[in-house]
């Protein structure tokens, strides 16, 4: 039986899934983690470059945190990037430095987010509207962008790919006083389970992640004194996650093996919010 022609306009390598052609790397891979500077992207930077991939570390302005992260991997061969997610020009020229540097992409991380107070009782209508703008353009459109680009890296490859976003426990439980970013994350969910029934029969496995509270520099202040034992004590584990511990489900939902897994939005909040 001859193979179907390819959709209108898509290259010829997408004529043909891509598991059938080249089978996806279990180390050794070019991998892309926005928002990389510290936190959960560098230690999910870290956990790649501990299993042998290269790694592209992408900042938007810490630049010096992102140069530590990059001085701290394991092996040789990844690449410090800087660019503005904000814009659609800023997410291809991040992927063009990223294929230039590493030679092309197999893993995409999407970490990089905006998450900044906005309580709707007690800010300004100037600060709301700001406020949504540069959550819906750094955490919903430079992951639509960047997830675009990536695929079509990926499809004209010819090997499959990951693409693995960061969403948030939020977009189910609610972010009183951070609304945007609960509501961009849910978008980021379902943005994901929509390219993971697109670019399946290229092989490409597309899945989330949803954490808790996380301890990392950006919240260690909510995480002290009476606050800190409040957030600590939604959990029953009586603690919040290690950037480490999501980094590992990121890891895994990026392997071979993981293939199966894609479209799942992986809550990782340690019981703190049980959804139906």
């Amino acid at each position: 039986m001859a193979d179907a022609p390819a959709p209108p306009g898509a290259p010829a390598s997408a004529a043909a899934p891509a598991s059938a052609t080249a089978p996806f790397p279990d180390t050794g891979r070019r991998v892309l983690v926005s928002g990389a500077s510290r936190g959960l992207g560098r230690a999910v930077a870290a956990a790649f470059a501990e299993r042998g991939d290269q790694v592209a570390v992408h900042y938007g302005t810490r630049r010096a945190d992102a140069e530590a992260t990059l001085a701290s991997l394991a092996g040789a061969g990844h690449a410090l990037i800087g660019a503005d997610l904000s814009t659609s020009d800023g997410a291809q020229e991040l992927m063009r430095e990223t294929v230039t540097a590493l030679g092309g992409i197999d893993v995409l991380v999407n970490n990089a987010a905006v998450n900044t107070p906005h309580p709707p009782a007690h800010t300004s209508y100037e600060e709301w509207t700001a406020a949504w703008q540069a959550h819906v353009a750094v955490n919903l459109f430079g992951t639509a962008n960047l997830s675009h680009l990536a695929a079509r890296h990926m499809i004209d490859q010819g090997a499959g790919g990951r693409i693995v976003n960061i969403g948030s426990r939020g977009a189910f439980r609610g972010e009183p006083d951070h609304p945007a970013y609960g509501a961009t994350k849910a978008a980021v969910h379902a943005l994901g389970q929509s390219l993971a029934v697109a670019l399946a029969p290229y092989g490409i496995a597309v899945s989330s992640v949803a954490p808790g509270f996380i301890d990392t520099d950006r919240v260690a202040h909510r995480l002290t004194g009476a606050q800190g034992e409040a957030i600590r004590a939604q959990s029953p584990f009586g603690r919040v996650a290690t950037p480490e511990e999501i980094a590992a489900a990121v890891l895994w939902l990026a392997s071979p093996e993981a293939q199966w897994s894609s479209g799942t939005v992986l809550d990782l909040n340690g019981a703190s919010y049980l959804r139906t």
